[in-house]
């Protein structure tokens, strides 16, 4: 039976993963449960699986008053120790934002296999955790929905063969409306995804499409591939996760209706395909179809052109790109600035900074600090508010 650390697990992943663990607990036991400040639904997960110990990743207010009799421990250190503890075989870190770096350097510095549902990891520490996962002897699965797809249709086959992938994207809410309406956007309207049901920074990176463009560089990095080799295509209805060119000209796609519980089964069991007992149904090609495409609108989405932008320079600028993304995105939820105002925030963000390598995880935490320091003044700069300089970075509630 494996013994699976749940990092996030009050957020939409996380639960997603304690749904498909009830489904097979002949399987997997929940050892190590984290949240960061939902110390209450925390509680509540505690007292139905009774872990070795939970984790908050902020210190809890005064109200802390928990059922669970447990051990209780906090701070970003307690999050790194749940990610190497011993006896624990898999590490699902459904984290949110830069915060997720440390727990999955240290989950594949223990030689842990680690379940990276994470991309800001990725994003901001690509060459540190390629390292990691060398020098521990680690194990990494990809459990975002088209990184998952990549990983099933290549199934242990070496990325010599492929000739180019390409992701899908919802296009979002906002997908067929004209670019000078975009500035009538709300929070309440981005927040409003046409097919997936997730948090609240990631289902406002989906609106603007900068999501796509995080998962542009982590697939560069998860797979080895040159951002020309990598496409991206609006696939409205969610059914095709990822497509594989091989060199011979055959090409592979993952379908399922739109469920992160399908990566996550993926992730957890392999390289075995558990049987699995949901209450979606599967794919049907006379229910499902048409399977319609369309191109990235670029012009409309300016995040998406500025994230690619950002892989491709290297060095500082992934990890700017992705702090400024998420103090812009704290922003807008906030009402400090507008739709169209979040690429401007981060594009302005992203002139103050270089291609010179990021070596070290205390490199990646000042360009990251640098980026949000800049990006806050840029937001406060806006007009649509006050940004107070002291605000905290993107919340991660999972």
């Amino acid at each position: 039976m494996k013994r699976v650390a749940i990092l996030g697990a009050t957020g939409s992943v996380g639960e997603a993963t304690l749904q498909v663990i009830r489904r097979h607990t002949d399987r997997f036991r929940v050892g190590v449960l984290t949240a960061n400040r939902r110390w209450e639904a925390l509680d509540a997960l505690a007292l139905e699986w009774d872990p070795e110990f939970v984790v908050l990743g902020t210190e809890p207010p005064d109200s802390f008053a928990p059922r669970w009799s447990g051990e209780w421990r906090t701070g970003p250190g307690a999050l790194e120790d749940a990610a190497r503890t011993r006896g624990v075989d898999l590490v699902l870190n459904a984290l949110v934002g830069f915060a997720g770096l440390g727990p999955t350097l240290a989950a594949l510095g223990a030689g842990k296999r680690l379940a990276l549902a994470n991309k800001e990891s990725l994003v901001a520490g690509g060459e540190l955790v390629v390292r990691a996962l060398r020098e521990g002897g680690g194990e990494l699965l990809p459990v975002d929905s088209e990184h998952s797809a990549v990983h099933q249709c290549l199934d242990g086959r070496p990325v010599s063969e492929v000739a180019r992938i390409t992701l899908t994207a919802s296009g979002g809410p906002f997908r067929t409306w004209p670019a000078p309406r975009l500035a009538e956007v709300q929070p309440a309207d981005a927040l409003s995804h046409p097919t997936w049901s997730m948090g609240s920074k990631i289902t406002i990176d989906s609106a603007t499409l900068a999501n796509k463009a995080l998962e542009v560089i982590e697939a560069h990095i998860l797979f080895g591939l040159p951002y020309e080799r990598i496409d991206v295509v609006v696939h409205p209805t969610s059914i095709i996760h990822s497509v594989v060119e091989f060199h011979d000209g055959s090409s592979l796609a993952q379908l399922g209706r739109p469920s992160m519980e399908i990566p996550i089964l993926w992730a957890l069991g392999y390289p075995e395909r558990l049987e699995d007992r949901r209450v979606e149904p599967g794919f049907d090609p006379l229910r499902d179809g048409p399977l319609e495409f369309e191109p990235v609108r670029e012009d409309a989405f300016p995040l998406f052109r500025a994230g690619v932008a950002a892989g491709r320079a290297g060095g500082e600028f992934p990890v700017a790109f992705n702090a400024a993304n998420e103090v812009a995105v704290e922003s807008f939820l906030s009402g400090r600035i507008g739709f169209q105002e979040l690429a401007e925030v981060v594009i302005h963000t992203l002139e103050q900074f270089s291609s010179r390598p990021v070596g070290s995880v205390e490199d990646a935490r000042q360009v990251d600090a640098r980026a949000r320091n800049a990006a806050r003044e840029s937001a406060g700069g806006m007009g649509f508010g006050n940004a107070d300089p002291r605000a905290e970075e993107s919340e991660n509630t999972e």
